[in-house]
Parts: C-alpha cells; structure tokens; sequence
C-alpha cells in the first residue's frame, strides 16, 4: 500500500519521531513522509511511534491508498517530491 504520513509533534519529541518515521518512509516535507509499505510494516511504525508521542499533545495522520497509482498529488511551487520512475525532484505548476 502506499501511506501518506504527517505529523504534528512537540518540540521534546520530534526527532525521535522524525528518526523512526525515516526508518519506514522517505520525507518530502517537513513533518511529511511518504512511501509503499506493507501492512505488517506499517503496523510497526504505528507501534514504534505510540511508544513515542504523547496523545494529548501530539498528532500523526495516516492516509493510505492501494497504490500510488491510485493517489493524485498536485501542488503549487517547488516540491522535493521525488518522481518515482526518474528519481528526480518534480516541480509543480
């Protein structure tokens, strides 16, 4: 499946949460990560970041699609959003 991460964390913990994040997705942005994941996987991220965050205070958001295929991204201005196929950055219109 392909998972669309995105945080809000405090201060205190975001490294530790951008560092776990790393170890499953490729950031795109700040507080932004993206990537195919299995489900098996993606359990473990969730587990490894609920050991991190602090419910009351923090908030991570999950969207998840089959395949990228099935996503549409489209944005304004520069983007360090890979293209997948040339590895290159795309620049958005």
């Amino acid at each position: 499946m392909f998972v669309l991460m995105v945080y809000d964390i405090d201060i205190k913990r975001v490294v530790r949460v951008l560092k776990t994040a790393r170890r499953y997705l490729r950031r795109v942005q700040n507080s932004v990560f993206e990537g195919e994941i299995s489900p098996g996987r993606l359990a473990s991220l969730k587990a490894d970041l609920a050991g991190l965050i602090e419910p009351e205070y923090d908030s991570v958001l999950f969207y998840t699609w089959r395949t990228e295929k099935d996503m549409i991204c489209t944005g304004m201005g520069i983007s360090v959003r890979p293209s997948y196929a040339s590895g290159k950055a795309v620049n958005f219109i």
